[in-house]
């Protein structure tokens, strides 16, 4: 899992200013005034082979009594509390001030690792650092976020204090599978019957799991690690409390998983929201499978399954490669198929085919339906290799890009499918240009 880093401080000391410099974007609204910055934001990020979520949170303002400095300051705490590191920003411009010394204070009863960061060092001065060893937060560092001044020597600071078992447990060989869906979907019964026990609190009350669950366990010699997540909801619906925060938990245990289990209440059968959800685990690439949950609940006859496998078909047309499977976590029916699913799905995204192998069926496809024209000239295709796995993806090497269709795109797709059976994940396909030269 990706280390969070969280930048906190009191208002107006360039937190989103940094934010939006090292992430490379302007997620963060930067005004010269406090309060600007009511949210956390998150970004992943890159610096020297480390990978890790920055969030920017709004300043915090421990002795107001105003509503909306309290909502901030309970942003900012859920931040303090989930974070691996913590990243304090001062404003060098105004000095060391009463407002960051209780800050600092807070910050220390965290126990967490945290660097001291002087923002607005412009025309930097080592003297002018000397009082901020008084926090007793250790060294402090003075950069300019503004004019990208220090911000190296700051995210080594970071990054050397990241946790060791984190990256460890990224390079191990245990198989990461996320649980997702709606609330009250039924993924908390479904993990406690994978597990055999009572591991996650279950309730009929939507949002009792507030946070991602990890539960390491071995199955038939593999070993797992289960993610329960927080029901997912839409944007609109959710509070300005913990659950947005663990909302965003939810959408990273997808990115960090190898195979997601997709949790649908079959009584409601599959929502927009459900959609959506889907959406974002194809969008991250992931092997996933639908688990049509509640099953012994829903009136059956005859044309029932059908039924569903339509609805499914039609609102996953985006995601056609997808497997389903139909149980009950309260009963267990099917239950014990659902990992032996999802080890399938998760297969198919490593497999790899060889270069020789890969070409012969593209040839033959293109034999089968000629590429298409485009003002007089005929796309044509010299080969393809097989750029990476999970996903499956292919680079095919052609005389000019912009000829080739997205329908003659997906033709191909359709057809590397159904030759080395990529079930239940995505694949890519990149278009390169290669000189006939």
């Amino acid at each position: 899992m990706k280390p969070l880093v969280a930048i906190v401080g009191r208002p107006n000391v360039g937190k989103s200013t940094f934010f939006n410099k090292v992430t490379g974007t302007k997620m963060a609204i930067v005004e010269d005034r406090p309060g600007v910055t009511r949210d956390r934001l998150y970004c992943d990020v890159e610096w020297c082979g480390h990978s890790f979520t920055l969030i920017d949170t709004g300043g915090i303002e421990l002795k107001s009594d105003d509503e909306m400095w309290g909502h901030i300051k309970k942003q900012a705490e859920i931040a303090i509390d989930t974070a691996d590191v913590i990243m304090f920003f001062c404003d060098a411009k105004s000095g060391l001030t009463s407002a960051d010394r209780d800050v600092a204070e807070k910050l220390r009863r965290s126990k967490k690792p945290i660097v001291l960061v002087v923002n607005k060092l412009d025309n930097y001065r080592q003297e002018e650092l000397f009082e901020y060893y008084e926090l007793g937060l250790g060294e402090p560092y003075g950069i300019s976020a503004e004019q990208s001044k220090g911000l190296g020597d700051v995210l080594d600071a970071v990054c050397e204090d990241f946790p060791k078992n984190l990256s460890e447990d990224e390079n191990s060989d245990v198989i990461k599978v996320a649980v997702v869906g709606k609330p009250n979907a039924g993924k908390s019964s479904l993990v406690n019957k994978l597990l055999g026990y009572e591991r996650t609190i279950v309730s009929n009350i939507s949002g009792t799991t507030r946070d991602a669950i990890d539960t390491p366990f071995e199955l038939d010699g593999q070993k797992y690690l289960l993610i329960d997540t927080a029901g997912i909801r839409k944007k609109k619906a959710v509070e300005e409390n913990v659950e947005y925060y663990s909302v965003i938990r939810a959408f990273n245990s997808i990115r960090r998983a190898d195979v997601c289990l997709m949790v649908v209440d079959s009584k409601e059968g599959l929502t927009e929201q459900d959609v959506k959800i889907c959406g974002y685990i194809h969008e991250q690439g992931k092997p996933s499978v639908i688990v049509m949950n509640k099953w012994d609940a829903v009136d059956k006859d005859t044309h029932t399954i059908e039924e569903y496998r339509k609805k499914l078909d039609c609102d996953l047309a985006f995601m056609d490669y997808y497997k389903a499977v139909y149980i009950s976590a309260l009963t267990g029916q099917r239950v014990d198929k659902v990992l032996k699913i999802a080890l399938e799905s998760l297969e198919s995204a490593r497999k790899r085919i060889t270069t020789g192998t890969l070409n012969d069926v593209i040839g033959d496809a293109v034999r089968m339906t000629e590429p298409p024209t485009k003002h007089g000239r005929r796309l044509k295709i010299y080969y393809a290799v097989q750029d990476g796995v999970c996903p499956p993806t292919f680079v095919i090497f052609v005389n000019n890009q912009d000829l080739m269709h997205f329908s003659y795109k997906r033709y191909l797709e359709n057809v590397l499918r159904k030759t080395f059976g990529f079930e239940g994940t995505p694949i890519r396909i990149f278009v390169r240009e290669k000189d006939e030269n």
